[in-house]
């Protein structure tokens, strides 16, 4: 691979890693803290693998620029060299045994003879040690070749390797002693006694945030909003988990053809030396050195390659086995889910089978009230509480339903209802006010109604307020054209007394006073006020008995009499008096309070004239 082939294959691999900061955050149950332990030991290995492969290319490439630069030619090249060190080894070998056959020789030999070897032993000296300076300079020679002179690019890509591992502890760890094999921890496989805890393999990573606490997924869910949001959270982790498995696959996908590449050029090689292996079967003496350089050369490149092709074939296999475990992962995580759907439909069934039960109630409710009820204003009652009561256990039913925790629903109802109970304590007395004003003697629309001074027809009764159309306090009951308003809570006040007229009842009580003349007889005048009164009402006589049987009917009381006018005489010093009090049809109350004070006076007028009694003294 090239330079930038090695970086882009490194950023795939260490962006690959950090999804385990992802897979982390969406391992919740303790089944996934296990399956994720398996998988975190694979992606460390695989990234140990990568770099692996990174660092070894760098090193090949850093060789290959360095024997392009220098001509084949070149007596610095490396088989050159090779060749130019064994022929120095060769001859400083020679030399050595020159000299010590010499020494051997000065033992025995006389005098004059033993001169002479030794003025040859100090040339042969002198000779091993021009050799032995060539051997050294060739030495440093050949370290630069192999490592001094390295090229800058291949230089600056080592450092940047380096540079992206110091950041990454996973890929500086020392790789475990299985280091030709992948790890054996699958989804199923517990951690051993002497592993790590997840847990804190996830703390002393800087890549991966803190894994949530299992014991929160552990609360039991009832309600069902708790039910969906587990429904939900176990679709996203699905997601993720089929986005991760993506990712894995892209990354082997990238690396298939660098391996395809690596293992095209490794069977080159072997074909290579299969070649060298049958020339030198019929080579002479002087072929078999070429060959045996050719050998040397085939040899050192097919260890470069292993270098990379052996930590790539360990990153395709980790790579599999973390497929695996993410295909074990999403089948828990799929099985937990349809479970959790199922959990989720069984309660929403269960919902919708008791509101169904209660709107059959409710709807049977309805129909028996409008057959078996005759009366509208108890059919309105009737109806109005079939709707309080099916909505509010509507709400309840359904608050009890979304609830997980029934004690703290409670508890946060009763404050919710205590506040409300502060704050609206007007419109909720108002509210109850409402009931009292609707009950058997209450009042209904177009009833005829009293509130302190104001006096008119009920024209709208609302859950909070009650509309008036106000009438005249004087004369005939006419409207005055405005409207008033009273809160319903009017009917817990006792300053202000709420009248109401009977239904089907429209009269009233009127009383006139009379002065009686001196000298007439009182209980003749008494009898005479009082036939004129009833001749006054004989034309309103059978709607006035008509209305006061519907009072007994009504109240279930005798006490209402007939309605027949009274005359009641008051002594004073001043003289006597006639009260007369009478009952007036509301629609033709000017007509009568007019034809009775004309009835009086005419009977007031033939008592003066007649004189028929005389003076008390």
């Amino acid at each position: 691979m090239t330079g930038d082939q090695v970086i882009q294959m490194l950023d795939q691999t260490v962006d690959w890693y950090r999804t385990l900061g992802i897979q982390q955050q969406a391992a919740s149950e303790p089944s996934d803290v296990l399956i994720l332990y398996g998988i975190r030991q694979i992606a460390d290995e695989v990234l140990r693998a990568a770099f692996d492969i990174a660092r070894a290319n760098a090193d090949l490439l850093g060789k290959q620029q360095n024997a392009g630069r220098q001509g084949e030619d070149s007596a610095l090249t490396s088989q050159g060299l090779n060749r130019l060190r064994k022929r120095l080894d060769a001859q400083a070998l020679s030399v050595q045994g020159e000299i010590d056959s010499a020494q051997r020789q000065i033992a025995a030999a006389p005098k004059s003879v033993a001169s002479e070897l030794k003025a040859k032993i100090a040339e042969l000296q002198g000779e091993l040690d021009l050799v032995n300076a060539k051997r050294n300079a060739l030495a440093d020679l050949a370290g630069i070749e192999d490592g001094g002179a390295v090229d800058s690019n291949a230089g600056a890509l080592r450092a940047q390797i380096d540079a992206m591992a110091v950041a990454l502890p996973a890929a500086n760890a020392a790789a475990p002693s299985a280091r030709s094999g992948p790890p054996t921890a699958t989804a199923g496989a517990a951690p051993t006694a002497g592993a790590p805890a997840p847990a804190s393999s996830a703390a002393s990573n800087p890549l991966l945030p803190p894994a949530p606490a299992a014991a929160t997924s552990a609360i039991a869910r009832f309600g069902l909003w708790d039910l969906a949001a587990n429904a939900l959270r176990l679709w996203k982790k699905l997601r993720t988990v089929d986005s991760i498995e993506r990712r894995t696959g892209d990354l082997q996908t990238a690396l298939a053809p660098m391996q395809a590449r690596l293992v095209d050029q490794l069977r080159a090689l072997s074909a290579r030396g299969d070649a060298l292996a049958a020339q030198a079967d019929t080579a002479d003496g002087a072929a078999l050195g070429g060959l045996r350089d050719q050998f040397d050369a085939l040899a050192h490149r097919f260890t470069q390659l292993s270098a990379i092709f052996i930590p790539m074939s360990r990153e395709a296999v980790l790579l599999k086995q973390y497929r695996r475990n993410l295909k074990d992962w999403r089948d828990a995580v799929e099985a937990e889910g349809r479970g959790a759907l199922r959990t989720l439909g069984f309660s929403v069934g269960a919902l919708l089978a008791v509101l169904t039960i209660l709107f059959t109630l409710t709807e049977l409710w309805r129909r028996a009230v409008l057959r078996y009820v005759q009366d509208p204003r108890r059919r309105s009652q009737l109806l109005l509480l079939q709707k309080i009561a099916f909505w509010s256990l509507v709400v309840i039913i359904v608050g009890l339903a979304c609830a997980s925790e029934l004690g703290s629903t409670v508890t946060f109802a009763g404050l919710i209802t205590a506040g409300l109970a502060v704050a609206m304590q007007s419109v909720l007395v108002s509210i109850v006010g409402y009931f009292f004003l609707i009950g058997k003697y209450g009042i209904r629309v177009g009833d005829r109604v009293q509130i302190g001074e104001v006096n008119g027809e009920v024209i709208d009764l609302g859950i909070v307020r009650m509309y008036l159309m106000e009438f005249s306090t004087r004369g005939s009951p006419t409207p005055t054209g405005r409207v008033v308003a009273f809160a319903n809570s009017v009917v817990f006040q006792v300053s202000s007394g709420l009248f109401k007229q009977i239904p089907g009842v429209d009269f009233s009580w009127h009383e006139v006073t009379l002065g009686i003349p001196a000298g007439v007889e009182y209980a003749s005048a008494k009898q005479k006020l009082t036939a004129a009164a009833i001749h006054a009402l004989s034309d309103y006589r059978d709607e006035i008995q008509r209305q006061t049987r519907e009072i007994k009917r009504t109240t279930s009381s005798n006490s209402g009499g007939d309605a027949l006018p009274t005359v009641q005489l008051i002594f004073s010093a001043k003289g006597v008096e006639a009260r007369v009090r009478y009952p007036v049809h509301m629609q033709n109350a000017v007509e009568i309070d007019e034809r009775m004070s004309q009835a009086l006076l005419q009977a007031i007028s033939s008592l003066t004239a007649t004189n028929a009694a005389p003076a008390p003294p």
